[in-house]
């Protein structure tokens, strides 16, 4: 029997790209694994992939930024378990990209509720089957843009990711008397279906992504994965309000 037989992850925006590969990844390690999405038919393809790996999985659609269903879906999912041991706050990106003088409140509340309200809802809901979890954690997702604003256009996504970097700390702090761990992730440029338009029609514009990162090349959804599944183990037990970079040294490079 597997130490982590019995354990459940939840994993938000899982139906494709990096969410996937860290279900794949936490349900190879051992854990039931519950994937979120809006896209219904992509998530039940998904669970097909997972069960064939012999990978207990179950799907739940329903959209990160509204609140009711969060909270709503994150119950179901713990009440049916009994506990949650592992969040992976995965949903959220770009939104599309506005300069602020342009800006819509609409859009602004768009990508605001992607990124960080997203995190609160499925964070504030799961906590108290957390607190029933074993070594419980919480993962979510911040950026390099958090620190450096983004790039044009990009601004009020940046905006959102330093709202997530924050809440992370304050989660870790509020949760800490539980035993409930809570990190960040802050993956680089990741080669994923997220880029496949402009690899096909820039693809000059692509390979040079790498010349802005130390180790020369684009990583992997599967390297987000792994240090997810390194965080939420008894091994990073001692681990909480951290970030961690996966970017290759990006903006480091020459």
């Amino acid at each position: 029997m597997s130490k982590l037989e019995g354990k459940v992850a939840v994993i938000t925006g899982a139906t494709g790209g990096i969410g996937f590969q860290v279900a794949k990844r936490l349900g190879e390690d051992g854990y039931t694994v519950v994937l979120n999405g809006i896209e219904d038919e992509q998530g039940a393809k998904r669970i097909e992939e997972l069960t064939a790996l012999g990978i207990t999985a179950e799907y739940y659609g329903f959209d990160v930024t509204k609140e009711e269903e969060v909270t709503s879906n994150i119950n179901a999912i713990g009440e049916k378990y009994g506990k949650i041991d592992v969040l992976v706050n995965n949903a959220g990106g770009l939104g599309g990209r506005s300069r602020f003088e342009e800006m819509t409140t609409e859009f602004y509340r768009f990508v605001m509720a992607l990124n960080l309200d997203s995190t609160f809802f499925a964070s504030r809901a799961a906590i108290p089957f957390l607190k029933k979890g074993e070594n419980a954690s919480i993962i979510n997702y911040t950026s390099i843009a958090g620190w450096n604003a983004g790039g044009p256009g990009a601004g009020i996504y940046g905006t959102s990711k330093a709202g997530v970097h924050a809440i992370t700390r304050a989660l870790a702090k509020d949760l800490a008397e539980y035993g409930i761990r809570v990190n960040a992730v802050s993956p680089g440029t990741i080669d994923t279906p997220f880029h496949a338009q402009i690899k096909s029609t820039k693809p000059e514009v692509f390979a040079s992504w790498k010349n802005n990162i130390l180790l020369g090349r684009l990583g992997q959804p599967e390297e987000v994965a792994s240090v997810i599944s390194f965080l939420v183990s008894d091994d990073a037990s001692f681990i909480t309000a951290e970030t961690i970079q996966i970017g290759g040294g990006q903006g480091l490079g020459i």
